[in-house]
């Protein structure tokens, strides 16, 4: 199962129309909004106590009580995404991962609108759901075409969709009349993501009407090709723009995932070396210079290790994600780059790009098709 993260606005325009001379009045607001406004009130101090109560399936319907108040676009962007993120906690309590990266993601994507307490608790709530699904990006061309994952619709290939889905084998399809169905299968692990194009051929045309005769006799005849002419074949290059596209979104999504991996180890061991600190710091013989002096407490070497090995992971963490980041910018740039020329047709090409975040790091995926 797999819920569909979108972002959907609105806009309203209240057009008045008149003749003649007169002077126009503001609409009172509306009764319903007002009693929209306080229910959602109501549902979020309710939601609030349960949080707080740590009766979280009471808390998770409360907050999506919040939300799912009509005509809740009142609500300010602050207060939305900390609804938002606080539900994303109570999901992640009761284990519901998927929708916990979900609704944590959603809520991030507000962060001006957080205070920085609130978004540092999101952001590792989400880092530790994403840990547990699989995410997968897809997208098709043309964008009207329909897309589906086993079977249920997600829309269309306007633009490139993120999932969070359970690890599992899923089969992506994209569907328009007039147009050959596409499909692909992908295998998702937990705590990684993956990207999925799907390009409609166009099927076969309808068979042409048949020429006005009149038109026909009129019309000088046309030389006849050879019948032994062969057909013209494609340049010994003509291939090589999609192979080297292929290997480099490839060699991108494995040297960011990993470096993603080594980054994730690196905060780990960074909470544990506080935790650590932390209890040492509860011995009233332990003192901040301890390791500096001769003989140092038989707690010092560990400290060492951890600090080194943070230091380290962190690093080679670091190196790999800036390498994916360069490797995928140039593979991006190459779908801007016309290589018709080296093909005896030109390709059909599309490209998309959505910004995503993962532990540790925020960036684009692009997601191209040829």
């Amino acid at each position: 199962m797999m819920r569909l993260r979108s972002v959907v606005g609105g806009i309203c325009f209240l057009v008045a129309l008149g003749s003649g001379v007169g002077l126009a009045r503001a609409e009172p607001e509306p009764e319903g909004s007002r009693a929209a406004e306080s229910a959602a009130t109501n549902a979020h101090q309710q939601a609030r106590r349960a949080f707080f109560a740590r009766r979280w399936a009471e808390a998770e319907a409360s907050f999506e009580a919040v939300l799912a108040v009509p005509g809740a676009a009142w609500m300010p962007a602050a207060q939305r995404a900390e609804v938002l993120g606080y539900l994303g906690l109570c999901e992640l309590e009761q284990g519901k991962h998927r929708e916990a990266a979900e609704h944590l993601g959603q809520s991030l994507e507000h962060d001006a609108a957080l205070d920085q307490a609130l978004l540092r608790r999101f952001t590792r709530a989400f880092n530790g759901a994403v840990e547990r699904v699989g995410r997968i990006y897809v997208a098709a061309s043309p964008p009207d075409a329909e897309l589906l994952v086993d079977g249920k619709p997600i829309g269309t290939g306007a633009a490139a969709h993120e999932l969070f889905v359970e690890p599992g084998a899923y089969t992506l399809r994209a569907r328009l009349s007039g147009y050959g169905e596409a499909s692909q299968r992908v295998e998702v692990a937990a705590g990684l993501t993956v990207g999925a194009a799907l390009q409609l051929a166009r099927a076969a045309d309808a068979p042409a009407r048949a020429p006005d005769p009149v038109a026909a006799r009129s019309a000088p005849a046309a030389p006849a090709a050879p019948p032994d002419a062969p057909p013209a074949a494609p340049g010994p290059w003509a291939s090589w723009p999609g192979a080297l596209r292929i290997a480099g979104i490839a060699v991108a999504a494995a040297t960011v995932s990993t470096g993603a991996v080594f980054m994730l180890r690196a905060n780990r061991l960074d909470g544990s070396l506080d935790e650590r600190i932390d209890g040492l710091h509860r011995d009233p013989a332990w003192t901040s210079g301890a390791c500096s002096a001769a003989p140092q407490p038989s707690a010092c070497p560990e400290l060492r290790r951890m600090r080194e090995q943070r230091d380290l992971s962190g690093a080679v963490g670091t190196a790999l994600v800036a390498t994916g980041a360069v490797v995928g910018a140039v593979t991006a740039a190459s779908f801007f780059v016309d290589f018709s020329w080296l093909r005896s047709t030109p390709a059909r090409s599309g490209f998309q790009v959505v910004p995503a975040m993962a532990a540790q790091q925020v960036g684009l995926v692009a997601v191209g098709v040829w």
